[in-house]
């Protein structure tokens, strides 16, 4: 047997919580590339293990001894969540075999779905894998029937194993080994390797994971990435166990790491090429895409005075996750903070999660919004990520917004809330399809604004939590959108400022100013707070000012005395009110994003 034919390289698909990271850990385990300590092993950020899901890639080498050959097993484990499905695709294009792993008391669920369907158009092996079989709750013969219906593979291939107890994980390895096909790739061509994931490391620079497909590397040889077109020397490249092994040379087939001194990591950009500078390949391989974010927010420092700061500590971010994007903004309200790119909603939350917990920095951030489309009169278009930076709108000519594609698993019993739901933030009902028994797989077209803020949440709550959710960008449509603008004594705050559809904007304005007067402190004079949509005043509310009683003084007497020390308390309360300002305070701010 020729090395190459030794090599086996997998990935894990699973939704959130079906036992991934654990059995991966058991495949380690039995294995002997690992002791188990505690807890979970890749899963090593702090958040990760709090929330039970995978935030960053990983890989790792594992040998294992089938039939009295040792094989070199290369597990390329994945995000989980939706909103890393760009980083998933590229594990998945660096593999030739995946284990599907299903909980056998929760059946297939959406994300497993969406990216086994990734993994099967790469053309990869897959081994279905029912897992947590020992748990009380367990319907094997019920999660089989829909694995079979999904696959159309025999009952017999489906391997039965628990994570925790450890049973049938040698059936898994074994699996791996006769089932998973090996790398095919010629180590004489010319380099061509496939980058699925780069971290940072604070003393070498940026590592970057690689696969090689074709050709092989050497320590020292001077190598380019193609989409940037840098070119490199790679000091150190080597093997990923649970630390990194130098090595002097690794050919096709092999996946490994490349430290080139690299600081910055928007050059090492996931599913780039890698290849020799002296004689490259000639193309790059397929599937590169520049990151898009899909969601937008502004982040402002509490103190005005961590401006600084905060800009260090997203700098420092940006280094380990590269699909966060920044830049500076100023706002009235809130002085100057930064206007933040993100994947998704998860992905806003766990960048705000690590501010506080990694650089102590606490933050405001605005209502989160997506990227509309403005087109002019004049037939130019640009791309608007902020409601204040809507051109005047007499100039617009229509704005089109993001529409994404949906699909969500969930019991028959659901089915009408869940449509109901997703007809009142205008959705448009594509399919529904029956997946086996009791459950069904309903597909919609959204428009990506309408989930931006609580749709998730709403959904888990309506189903009981037996709703999955999964979803990718579809196209831009034209729509009937308002730019809703706060204001507070008729002056404008820009921070509370929401583009939303014309049908929804009186209500949601309505809303708005009632969450305002409860919390907006009562002042020494009235405060008017109005929704507007351009000029035309759609909502109002008062809050009362805080008045001493002048008249108490007068006990009888003639009524002119009340009404002149009325009518002075008046003059004073007007004088007031010209020079007073109101301050919104922070959780106006954070209660606003929660209006729902």
């Amino acid at each position: 047997m020729s090395r190459m034919d030794r090599i086996r390289n997998f990935c894990i698909i699973a939704h959130i919580d079906h036992g991934k990271s654990t059995i991966a850990d058991r495949l380690l385990e039995k294995t002997g590339t690992i002791q188990i300590t505690e807890g979970q092993m890749l899963d090593d950020m702090d958040l990760e293990k709090e929330r039970g899901i995978t935030i960053k890639s990983h890989a790792i080498q594992m040998l294992y001894n089938h039939g009295g050959e040792e094989y070199t097993l290369n597990l390329i484990d994945t995000p989980g969540h939706v909103d890393f499905s760009y980083e998933v695709s590229r594990s998945i294009a660096a593999c030739e075999g995946a284990l599907l792993i299903v909980d056998a008391s929760q059946g297939v669920q959406a994300q497993t779905i969406s990216n086994l369907y990734m993994a099967i158009e790469q053309d990869l092996e897959i081994i279905p894998v029912l897992n947590k079989i020992d748990m009380p709750s367990a319907m094997p013969d019920e999660v089989e029937d829909e694995i079979v219906e999904l696959l159309g593979c025999d009952r017999s291939e489906i391997l039965r194993a628990s994570g925790k107890t450890g049973e049938g994980v040698e059936d898994i390895l074994a699996a791996i080994v006769e089932r998973v096909p090996a790398p095919k790739g010629d180590s004489q061509a010319p380099l061509q390797a496939l980058i699925f994931d780069s971290v940072f490391n604070s003393f070498r620079g940026i590592i970057a994971y690689f696969k090689i497909e074709n050709g092989s590397i050497r320590k020292g040889d001077k190598v380019k990435l193609f989409a940037t077109g840098m070119e490199y020397t790679a000091d150190e490249i080597g093997v990923l166990k649970m630390e990194m092994i130098p090595r002097q040379e690794l050919s096709a087939g092999d996946v490994g790491y490349i430290i080139s001194g690299i600081k910055d990591s928007k050059d090492v950009k996931v599913g780039d090429t890698i290849t020799h500078v002296a004689k490259p390949c000639e193309k790059a391989i397929e599937g590169f895409q520049e990151v898009k974010s899909m969601v937008f927010a502004g982040v402002y420092p509490i103190d005005p005075a961590d401006y600084e700061n905060l800009r260090a500590s997203l700098e420092k971010l940006q280094l380990n996750d590269a699909s966060l994007t920044f830049m500076p903004e100023s706002s009235v309200a809130l002085g100057f903070g930064f206007r933040c790119g993100f994947l998704g909603l998860l992905h806003m939350e766990i960048v705000q999660e690590r501010l506080d917990r990694e650089f102590n920095m606490d933050v405001i951030t605005t209502v989160p919004n997506v990227s509309y489309m403005v087109y002019d009169k004049q037939g130019g278009s640009k791309e608007v990520h902020n409601p204040s930076g809507l051109p005047d709108l007499t100039m617009i000519d229509h704005i089109e917004e993001p529409y994404i594609k949906a699909s969500i698993i969930t019991l028959t019993t659901f089915i009408g809330p869940i449509m109901k739901l997703c007809l009142d933030k205008r959705g448009e009902l594509l399919k529904q399809e029956y997946i086996s028994g009791n459950r069904v797989e309903l597909h919609f077209l959204l428009p990506l604004g309408e989930i931006v803020i609580d749709f998730y949440d709403k959904l888990k709550s309506i189903s009981k939590g037996y709703a999955s959710f999964d979803y990718h960008v579809d196209c831009y449509r034209p729509s009937n959108l308002a730019k809703l603008d706060i204001l507070l004594n008729g002056e404008q705050v820009d921070a509370l400022s929401t583009l939303t559809h014309r049908d929804n904007a009186e209500t949601f304005g309505r809303r708005m100013c009632e969450k305002l007067k409860e919390l907006i402190p009562r002042q020494q004079f009235d405060i008017a707070i109005q929704a507007a949509i351009g000029a035309k005043i759609i909502a109002r509310e008062t809050i009362k000012c805080v008045r001493k009683d002048v008249t108490a003084k007068c006990y009888g007497g003639d009524v002119s005395r009340k009404r002149k020390l009325l009518e002075k308390q008046k003059k004073g309360k007007k004088r007031m009110k010209q020079i007073g300002n109101v301050e919104v305070p922070q959780k106006a701010f954070l209660a606003v994003l929660k209006l729902d």
